[in-house]
């Protein structure tokens, strides 16, 4: 069996705002493709796959605020719920991910 490949947030929306996307230039890059501290974190490239929890992402051609600005809006997400289904219970932790978000 091959297992499925885990996509970004990115590449689910297909927005371009990833650093080198076709949008970035004239619309700016979106914090998750940068955020490093969070590589690999679900099988994701950067912030890729944690972006509920990185502030200034621009989901619906809208940057949102701070994660608590974020929660209700990125809860109800379905890229948030697609993570949630493929990592099940290895999922990190949202209070584990803000702790790593606050060091950094």
């Amino acid at each position: 069996m091959v297992a499925k490949e885990k996509i970004n947030c990115w590449e689910f929306r297909k927005c371009g705002r990833e650093l080198g996307g076709e949008k970035a230039f004239k619309l700016g890059v979106c914090p998750a493709s940068t955020y490093i501290w969070f590589d690999g974190c679900h099988g994701g490239k950067n912030g890729g796959r944690t972006c509920w929890i990185i502030t200034g992402t621009m989901c619906g051609g809208e940057v949102l605020g701070s994660f608590a600005e974020k929660f209700k809006i990125c809860g109800q997400c379905e890229f948030y719920a697609t993570v949630k289904a493929e990592e099940g219970d290895k999922m990190t932790p949202t209070m584990l991910l803000l702790q790593k978000l606050e060091k950094h």
